[in-house]
């Protein structure tokens, strides 16, 4: 059985445990669904577990092997412009389709839900921000889940590594690419365990909000689906085409195979080995590429997050009366643009990341625990999205750095 059908069947399997669960009231299957809560909770922090050292770890071996500097700089620069831009689109873009969507919400949805805590990350303003990537201590930054400021360091340390001579340069590059071996089939273990990990993911929040839940937001998933749909289509394709210089079915057919595991799991990172596989053999991409743009991307690439976050946004405003004001609106904005670029690379990182941008509109926190209770859903739909702009920013990476 392909690993996709098995994740699909545990996600119907969660789903309906649940949905009987919260309609019959059963003490029993009540109990079931609240017990199993851990495994879930397990499953996300088996590919937590490997995030960090993996991309590290690619990183080093790219950058450190690019010899070029300049080159570096022209990668670096095209694919940070690139996901910087498509995510502030991203945003505006989630809001806009969200407004067009709330007429077919039911008043239904203002019914309050009571929702699972979640802690609302400190947003750092701009000053803060970009003086955080720069970090006092990387084991520390490690050890807090930083990627920004450990890719940062990583980076300096791998054009250091580049610059050795060549005995030395080789033997520290010959033991990146075996961390990177052992990580990737570590990667490969864990998502054996995603069936199972997926069905007590889903199991616990649906029994929680019930049947109700689902009719509520029914406008909202459905919003974001068909923005994320638009989003690929007048933003990636259009980028490959024009900008990467390939057609937009050659990049989509060498693309499926990542797009739909990262649909299946989730996870970006769990994505990772297939959209470096996929570049460079199904589109033809630069190693010296792909190594680079595609690790850069695995942790600030969350362009279809941040759609997500701005239509959760005019959603959640909506739902508890919220009215948005222009400043509200540009501090949300703000935000959800800088934590986009943090959200962890698992499952329901995009819900609880939403935090700072509902304080800066005034929506109680309460509605992200709402969010979780049907996220499974939009989670697939927006981290397939993401893993297609990191696959598209390294096809323009990949031509305009080389000014083919």
């Amino acid at each position: 059985m392909k690993l996709y059908v098995a994740v699909a069947i545990g996600l119907v399997g969660g789903l309906l445990l649940g949905l009987i669960a919260a309609v019959s009231g059963s003490p029993v299957l009540l109990a079931i669904a609240e017990g199993i809560e851990p495994i879930g909770q397990a499953f996300v922090d088996l590919l937590k577990m490997v995030v960090i050292p993996l991309v590290v770890a690619v990183i080093f071996v790219g950058v450190g092997g690019l010899g070029d500097l300049r080159r570096l700089g022209q990668l670096g620069g095209v694919a940070l412009l690139f996901f910087a831009a498509t995510s502030a689109v991203g945003v505006l873009m989630g809001m806009g389709v969200m407004q067009l969507f709330l007429p077919l919400a039911s008043e239904s949805a203002a019914q309050a839900v009571t929702a699972a805590s979640a802690e609302a990350p400190v947003l750092p303003g701009p000053i803060e921000f970009l003086l955080g990537l720069i970090p006092s201590n990387p084991f520390q930054a490690a050890a807090e889940g930083a990627l920004l400021p450990l890719i940062v360091f990583t980076i300096f340390f791998a054009a250091a590594t580049g610059a050795l001579p060549e005995t030395d340069r080789d033997r520290l590059l010959s033991l990146g690419n075996a961390v990177t071996a052992a990580l990737i089939k570590l990667v490969h273990w864990i998502l054996w365990l995603a069936p199972v990990g997926v069905f007590a993911l889903a199991a616990p929040v649906t029994a929680r909000a019930g049947w109700a839940m689902l009719q509520s937001l029914g406008a909202f998933i459905l919003a974001v689906l068909v923005g994320l749909v638009v989003f690929v289509a007048v933003i990636y394709v259009p980028a490959v085409r024009f900008l990467g210089g390939m057609r937009a079915k050659a990049f989509l057919k060498g693309s499926l195979n990542p797009i739909l595991i990262a649909a299946s799991t989730s996870s970006t990172a769990a994505t990772f080995p297939a959209m470096l596989e996929a570049a460079e053999k199904e589109l033809q991409l630069a190693r010296s590429t792909t190594s680079f743009v595609i690790p850069l991307g695995t942790g600030i690439g969350r362009m279809g997050t941040a759609l997500f976050q701005g239509a959760g946004i005019v959603f959640l405003a909506w739902l508890f009366g919220v009215p948005l004001a222009a400043t509200g609106i540009g501090g949300a904005v703000l935000a959800t643009f800088i934590v986009s670029f943090t959200v962890a690379g698992v499952p329901a990182g995009g819900v609880v990341s939403l935090a700072p941008a509902l304080g800066a509109v005034g929506v109680p926190l309460e509605g992200l625990g709402i969010l979780l209770g049907v996220d499974r859903i939009p989670d697939m739909a927006r981290t397939a999205t993401n893993v297609t702009g990191i696959l598209t920013a390294a096809v323009v990476a990949d031509r305009q750095a080389d000014g083919r």
